[in-house]
Order: structure tokens, then sequence, then C-alpha cells
């Protein structure tokens, strides 16, 4: 197995992780970026991106992602696409292995961001693909005109109905709580779109279809009342679920999510986490580019030290 030796390893290509690697490159840091996915993660799916400071008129998520990559890339950074089976520390090296090769680093950034939560009722397995998705810019045009449910009441799920609303005319928006947890602009808009039907306090039950989703059963959650809903897509948005596989040696919060200090260190020196993977308040593509600013600037100085022999 080769072995490819550097200063930084960047284990995500999201926000988080490209950020870190363009100022960790630029501060003179040798910095190799894995991901098993193309650069991107979550920001690849938003249709436009309006609220990060500076970035104005909005762009899609797309190009805004692929500015980024190019721009860590231009600072030297290196990406790499490959499935990582293993990290491991021994004395002052981290080894990070992939099926073919092992990178090796005295400082490692965990950016593995997260995955979409699941309802886990009978049918949304089942019809995965066929009608039930977790990404309405990929799967939203199948279904113009169609009648289309979101389930969710924060950011992700305001700001994908909107989307959706633009594709049809018959987009039911359902939440348990009476209330949005979404930004108060975004839910307005929510509230004001004509195509939209909002109905809170109401949960899915069941998906149901016949190889393809048909329709959904739903509860009212104050009454206990069950009707069932005609539906040609289901776009489910209940949160994320941190990627921790790799590290669940390490704290976590109630969430299951990394739990670091200031300046993105775990309670292993050298190791780091940035973005959504990482316990924080707030969640948003400005504040997964400021945790890997900071890790990078921390690594940084991790690295000199060990260079330089200290102990630590």
């Amino acid at each position: 197995m080769k072995t490819v030796s550097c200063d930084y390893i960047v284990v995500g290509a999201g926000v988080a992780g490209l950020s870190s690697a363009q100022y960790a490159a630029r501060s003179g840091l040798s910095t190799i970026v894995i991901d098993i996915s193309e650069p991107g993660g979550q920001a690849l799916h938003i249709m436009e991106l309006e609220n990060y400071p500076g970035v104005f008129p909005k762009v899609s998520g797309k190009d805004f992602v692929a500015s980024l990559n190019a721009q860590a890339q231009a600072f030297g950074a290196h990406v790499v696409q490959a499935h990582i089976t293993a990290v491991d520390k021994i004395g002052t090296l981290f080894h990070v292995r992939t099926h073919d090769q092992e990178y090796t680093a005295p400082a490692v950034l965990i950016a593995t961001g997260a995955e979409h939560k699941k309802l886990g009722v009978q049918g949304e397995k089942e019809l995965s693909s066929r009608g039930v998705s977790y990404c309405a810019v990929c799967d939203g045009p199948f279904f113009h005109g169609k009648n289309i449910v979101v389930v969710g009441g924060g950011d992700s799920a305001c700001s994908e109905a909107l989307y959706l609303a633009t594709l049809s005319e018959h987009v039911t928006l359902m939440h348990r709580r009476m209330q949005f947890r979404a930004e108060h602009a975004l839910a307005e808009r929510v509230q004001k779109n004509e195509n939209i039907t909002i109905r809170f306090n109401t949960i899915v039950k069941e998906i149901r279809g016949n190889g393809r989703v048909q329709s959904v059963l739903i509860e009212d959650v104050a009454s206990g009342s069950q009707s069932e809903l005609p539906a040609d897509a289901v776009f489910i948005f209940v949160g994320m679920k941190a990627r921790t596989e790799l590290f669940d040696m390490l704290p976590k919060d109630a969430l299951g999510c990394i739990v670091t200090n200031e300046k993105m260190e775990t309670i292993v020196p050298g190791l780091y986490c940035a973005g959504d993977v990482r316990a924080k308040e707030f969640r948003q593509i400005v504040t997964a580019a400021a945790d890997g600013a900071i890790a990078a600037h921390a690594a940084a100085s991790y690295v000199q030290t060990v260079a330089a022999g200290e102990r630590i």
C-alpha cells in the first residue's frame, strides 16, 4: 500500500472542509482533502444561496461550491475522491487509510458533515427514489404540476417547499408543531406563497403506493384523527444525523455531534472538527466556513509545534 505524507488531512469536502483546506494551503501546509463523493456536500442541493455574506446576487449551491473548490485547489490543496476505511493515530502522526492508499499527517480535520434523518414510517424505505426523496433540487423536476408533500419545519423544509412551489401549485408542507423552526423571513415567505398549503400539528404515519408514491396517511397531533392525502411525491426534511462513524471514540453532545472547543480542537491533540458534524447552536454555510478557517489556523500552529519537536 502506497503511503502519502502531508501536513494536514481534511476528511470531507463540504463547505467546512474546502474552506479549511483553502486556509491551510494558503498558510503553507501541504493539504489533502479526501471524500467519497464529489466536493460540495449538502451545499450542492441548495437552489439559491441568498444569505452568504458578500455573495450577491444569489447563486446556486453548485456554483458556490465549484468556486470554493477551485479556490482551495488554486492555493495548493489536493482533493482526492476515495472511501476512507480507518483513521488511527500512532505517535504524533495520524494514519488515514483508503482501500488502496495510506495518508499520514500530524493534523486531521473531521468535516464529514451530516446526512438526512428518516421518518421511520412504513413505505419510506420501500418507496425511496420512487417518490420519496430528501433532495428537492435533485428530484423536484420529476413532479411538475403534481401533488407534493413536504415534511419538516426548519430552514431546509421551508427552502425546499419554496423551490417545489415553483414547479407545482399543489405543495403541502406538514410540520408536527404549531409553528416553524425556520428563520422568520423564510417562514414568512412560505406562509405567503399561494402554491403552498401549510398543515401544522400534523405527522405522517405511513407513505402508501404500489411501486410509486400515491398517498400519505396523516394524523392530527391534537385530536389523533387520521386521514389519507393524495400525493405523488414526499420530500422529507426533518433534521440531520452527524456522520461520526470513523470517530466514535470522541465525546458527543445529545444530538450525536462531536464536541470541540472554540479552536475546533477535539480531545485528541491534532484532531479538529468543523461544520455540521460539530456540536454547535447554529448550522449554516457561513458558520461551516468559519469553523473550517479556525481549524486550519489552529492546525497550522500545532503542525509547527510538532515539527519543532516540542512536547504536546
